[in-house]
């Protein structure tokens, strides 16, 4: 079991098929090249309008986690306790209103990571007392990438958060290239990115451009 760390959410990829106009074989394509570019952490979060079944999920997931370890990367599965467990992936990310965060963490949270989405500083200092691994807040700037988004948290808000937790936060929302530098300026752990990495033109160079802003 890989040992929950920090460092992991410097450069963390998130996506499904539907990031990649429900094609499988380009979300694969696009994760690997991710993965040899650096990412530092992969969630499996198949979503909203995604045409797969629950084998084809299942599929995609083992092809992507076994690629994700063959680059010694941590493999997460979004709001799937089931799928996670029968896996054996490395963590699970839990939302607010997904899975109940205290029935995940007593099936799970010896065996995997677990990540919780925080985006108000109730919910920040709610956390500070589960043994979530780490928090995932935002959305930052707008996304187009989740229809139920919560309200934009933005940078100063961000920033707020980040000093209340008592758990390492990565980022997520709206982030690009252009705004990188904006977001680490809150001392969050890193950034959690779907478009910015999975539409870039250049995987290789956006990747790097992550890890040099953390």
């Amino acid at each position: 079991m890989m040992r929950f760390e920090p460092d992991m959410l410097r450069c963390y990829l998130v996506g499904g098929s539907q990031d990649t106009d429900h094609d499988p074989a380009q979300l694969r394509k696009r994760v690997n090249a991710a993965l040899d570019a650096g990412i530092t952490m992969f969630q499996y979060r198949e979503k909203g309008s995604s045409t797969l079944d629950a084998s084809g999920r299942r599929q995609l997931a083992q092809e992507l986690m076994q690629m994700c370890h063959q680059h010694r990367v941590p493999f997460v599965i979004d709001d799937d306790v089931a799928l996670a467990q029968d896996l054996g992936a490395d963590g699970i990310h839990v939302g607010q209103d997904d899975e109940k965060i205290q029935q995940v963490l007593a099936q799970v949270g010896s065996q995997m990571m677990v990540g919780y989405s925080c985006s108000t500083l109730s919910e920040v200092q709610r956390a500070n007392h589960l043994g979530v691994d780490y928090v995932g807040s935002g959305p930052i700037y707008p996304t187009i990438s989740k229809a139920d988004a919560d309200p934009v948290v933005g940078v100063a808000g961000l920033t707020q958060l980040v000093a209340a937790s008592w758990h390492p936060i990565v980022a997520i929302g709206g982030i690009a290239e252009d705004n990188l530098s904006r977001v680490a300026s809150s001392h969050c752990s890193g950034v959690a990115t779907i478009s910015m990495i999975l539409r870039s033109a250049d995987i290789t160079a956006t990747v790097h451009r992550v890890l040099q802003t953390f």
